[in-house]
């Protein structure tokens, strides 16, 4: 006999909360031990966050034991706030302190990889039994581009170029008129996929669909194409729905690991604009691989074009 799916949940979501508890209890009892076995123990201000990321285990622990399932999310949030932390102090040490910052960093990945799985689980029970689902998260952006409407549809329409300027698209698979299968990047380089259909198709005027049941995410948009006021150019406004997994504190995840879906949308557009009016995506020497959200930390200062002097 095979547990409910939302007693699964709570037993996952309890083993974290004891798991909890243990990572609780080595940072508050061994602090001095815990900066060496990381690799932070030559900065000042490591025993006061070792201290810390100790009492919000703790945390951690009584809100999940005592809490619903969904309440792994909290988890996951501290996750990534210590992956970014750990970070921070790999690059300011050399040797074998920042060969133990980057052991640590690969444990707390481990760590990170079965919170999303159970907060994931969770978020997913929940919304089976109709108890704590997040609605539908609604986007709207707008741009305009400096093409002909025909040209700006057309291009729309033929789904297998949305992976061009959509940065979180892998690929997008047309299968007849109106099927089309989906491939996107979710947070921590994991993948989602989804089968969709046409519900719309204006010609010129506006292209609707929604995702297929049984998808990873459910979603939902439409894209109206408008002759702009000057007569020269388009507007297009991009409606979306889709459900996030974890609601409102996904959505937060989310944001933390440079994938927030308000950017991402804007930063699509952006590309896309880009795509039509020239032909290529503009990078600069400072931000090489493109201006979304989740290459913007990876930034570094433009360097100028070296003369002929200092080539020779």
């Amino acid at each position: 006999m095979t547990d409910r799916p939302d007693h699964a949940a709570r037993r996952w979501s309890r083993l974290l909360g004891v798991a909890s508890l243990g990572l609780a209890a080595a940072p508050l009892a061994r602090t001095a031990q815990v900066a060496r076995m990381t690799g932070t123990d030559n900065s000042a201000v490591a025993t006061e966050v070792i201290k810390a990321v100790g009492v919000r285990e703790a945390a951690h622990a009584l809100a999940l034991l005592a809490g619903p399932p969904s309440m792994v999310w909290t988890r996951v949030l501290g996750d990534a706030a210590d992956l970014a932390i750990l970070e921070k102090a790999r690059r300011s040490r050399k040797g074998e302190r920042s060969r133990r910052v980057s052991m640590t960093m690969a444990a707390v990945l481990g760590i990170t990889a079965l919170d999303v799985y159970g907060a994931v689980k969770a978020t997913r029970t929940a919304g089976q039994h109709g108890r704590g689902r997040p609605g539908p998260l609604h986007l709207d952006a707008s741009v305009t581009v400096n093409r002909p409407v025909d040209e700006v549809y057309a291009f729309w329409r033929d789904f297998e170029n949305l992976p061009t300027f959509m940065g979180h698209l892998k690929s997008v698979t047309v299968d007849g008129f109106d099927r089309s299968h989906w491939v996107a990047r979710a947070p921590l380089k994991k993948s989602v996929e989804w089968d969709a259909e046409l519900t719309g198709d204006d010609r010129f005027r506006r292209i609707s669909w929604r995702s297929l049941p049984h998808a990873d995410i459910d979603n939902s948009g439409t894209v109206h194409f408008d002759t702009a006021p000057d007569g020269a150019g388009t507007e297009v406004r991009v409606t979306l729905h889709y459900d996030v997994p974890g609601g409102a504190i996904g959505r937060a995840v989310a944001k933390i690991l440079g994938e927030e879906p308000e950017q991402q949308v804007r930063d699509d557009l952006r590309r896309f604009k880009q795509v039509l009016e020239t032909g290529d995506i503009v990078r600069s020497d400072g931000l090489p691989d493109g201006s979304e959200a989740r290459h913007q930390a990876a930034q570094r200062p433009a360097q100028p074009i070296p003369s002929e002097r200092n080539a020779r």
